[in-house]
């Protein structure tokens, strides 16, 4: 019995023995799945860059999950160049998820590297393209060679001087500040150049209207003709900080604050000559024949503060506007709904139904955060 266990014990050693001589004989081999890596976004003719909307998403970059066939996670990168050879480029940020937003001021700085500029004294064009691509790469470091990269996708941008005639980048505009900014994806509390537009609707108006986030418990605020100081500024009418009386003053002014004294997501007006302002506040939801529950519900968006947008992945059939499609409502009501009147990728209150060309899974987008210049986005997945 002693013999037989010393010879089994033999036996199992040169076994482990032999495959540990061969293991260096073995190589594997990943690659990406046949399709490589892709965009899958839709991009607008053209992108009006303005320094009033630089932390604005200006677009959103979406591509198809990449799988190397390794056990290792995936990395995507996304890179953004002046020249479409990509001879120099910016890294726009990595993820590991399949998208990622791009602001208007990583734009504008690409646009300031391919020679475009805005300033009417100079011969430079002020209308260009800037390009971008995707690169997948196996971990986080991209050191193992397992990599993809897109083609390269092209956008049109454009600085202000050469923006349309009477387009949302010149209307006339105020702005809000308050204790909210740090908290809600604004740059700073209390800071005129951090200040949320508001957009009047033309030259010579001053009905302004945007919508701002306030997330925090006991928003304060007041309301600024510009974004270099506080001249000028207005706030509530009331006595005390944190009152809400729906009437604007400029001097012994408090504060103004919300309707119930707590944060949301509210659409604000203001008229700097008839001294009034209003707060309503809005959680939003996509509803239409398209959606799972057609016209009968809503189904609830949900607000993304890092990126300013609200959002719901969904299967949606294909439908035909403006009779069919889908529409953006808040508070589960049609009291504000917005519409694409025209499939111009704009939107306005009450506007005609959306379309949806093919069946399928999409992440829909909303995005409100650009003064009466409201855009959406279906992204079939």
């Amino acid at each position: 019995m002693k013999k037989f266990s010393i010879f089994l014990l033999t036996m199992i050693a040169l076994v482990g023995f032999t495959s540990c001589d061969h293991d260096d004989d073995v190589v594997f081999v990943a690659q990406p799945d046949s399709d490589g890596i892709m965009f899958t976004n839709a991009t607008a003719e053209s992108y009006t860059l303005t320094a009033q909307t630089s932390n604005n998403i200006a677009e959103r970059f979406v591509w198809n999950e990449v799988d190397f066939d390794a056990p290792t996670t995936v990395t995507y990168e996304l890179q953004g160049s002046s020249d479409s050879s990509f001879s120099g480029f910016d890294v726009i940020g990595t993820t590991g998820d399949n998208n990622l937003g791009v602001t208007v001021s990583q734009l504008m700085s690409l646009a300031a590297e391919a020679g475009l500029d805005n300033d009417p004294e100079t011969e430079m064009p002020n209308t260009g393209d800037i390009y971008f691509r995707v690169r997948a790469y196996a971990g986080t470091d991209g050191s193992n060679g397992l990599n993809a990269t897109s083609e390269v996708m092209s956008l049109t941008v454009v600085l202000p001087e050469a923006a349309e005639e009477g387009g949302a980048d010149e209307l006339p505009k105020i702005y809000v500040t308050g204790n909210f900014g740090a908290a809600s994806g604004y740059a700073a509390d209390w800071s005129p150049e951090a200040g949320v537009p508001l957009a009047a609707s033309a030259e010579g108006r001053t009905d302004y209207e945007g919508f701002i986030y306030m997330n925090v418990d006991a928003p304060e605020y007041k309301f600024l003709p510009q974004n270099t100081g506080w001249d000028g500024d207005y706030g509530d009418a009331g006595a005390e900080n944190g009152d809400y009386t729906e009437e604007l003053l400029q001097d012994g002014e408090v504060n103004a604050g919300t309707p119930d004294g707590t944060g949301g997501y509210f659409l604000v007006k203001a008229d700097t000559e008839n001294l009034t302002y209003s707060l309503t506040e809005t959680n939003w939801g996509v509803i239409g024949n398209a959606t799972p529950t057609g016209w009968d519900s809503d189904s609830d968006m949900t607000y993304d503060a890092e990126n300013m947008i609200w959002t719901i992945t969904l299967d949606l059939t294909a439908q035909e506007a403006p009779d069919n499609g889908i529409k953006f409502r808040a508070n589960d009501a049609w009291d504000l709904n917005l519409g694409d009147t025209g499939a111009d990728g704009t939107m306005e209150f009450g506007g005609e139904n959306i379309g949806v060309p093919e069946s399928g899974n999409y992440t829909i987008t909303l995005d409100l955060s650009n003064p009466r210049m409201y855009t959406y986005t279906l992204t079939k997945n």
